[in-house]
């Protein structure tokens, strides 16, 4: 297997980010508050403005070779009272590269890249989700609750754990 390469995705990223996504929201969507409709309606330009978030947020890409297999985000909120507090989304890892240490690496990278600019990260995982559960909880992250009914498809409901990191 070639050498996991992760590094912060810029515009330049926009259409391999977009096509990563949509995978992953059409074969995972109880795993993201976005549908697939949703962004395959968005323009290459929605996308590359993903990758270029105000500052500190960042989105970082999994690279096999040069194929993008993983991807993760971290940002933050602009009000005072809650700029201490940090958030991961959107982690995904191709089904292809599964198993290989994709997945810890690009959390490993949001939370480095986190601790230089917040107190506490935080993050979200579907119930159901126990391999993103174990990985969280393995980097440190510990339940602080339960939000029921968080997502909605169809006629079927998600509930969340809701995890938090605190690097105080």
């Amino acid at each position: 297997m070639a050498e996991i390469l992760i590094r912060p995705l810029t515009a330049d990223d926009a259409k391999t980010f977009r096509n990563l996504r949509l995978t992953a929201l059409e074969t995972s969507p109880e795993a993201f508050g976005a549908s697939h409709a949703e962004e395959a309606a968005q323009s290459l330009s929605f996308f590359a403005a993903r990758l270029a978030p105000e500052p500190p947020g960042q989105v970082f890409g999994a690279f096999l070779g040069n194929v993008l297999v993983g991807m993760a985000g971290f940002r933050t909120l602009n009000s005072s009272k809650s700029r201490h507090k940090g958030y991961l989304w959107g982690v995904y890892v191709a089904e292809t590269a599964r198993g290989h240490g994709f997945g810890e690496k690009l959390v490993t990278a949001v939370i480095e890249h986190a601790r230089r600019h917040v107190l506490i990260l935080q993050a979200n995982v579907v119930t159901t989700n126990r391999g993103a559960y174990v990985l969280y909880e393995k980097l440190g992250f510990v339940p602080y609750g339960i939000e029921s009914r968080a997502l909605r498809i169809g006629d079927v409901f998600y509930d969340e754990a809701l995890l938090a990191l605190d690097f105080g």
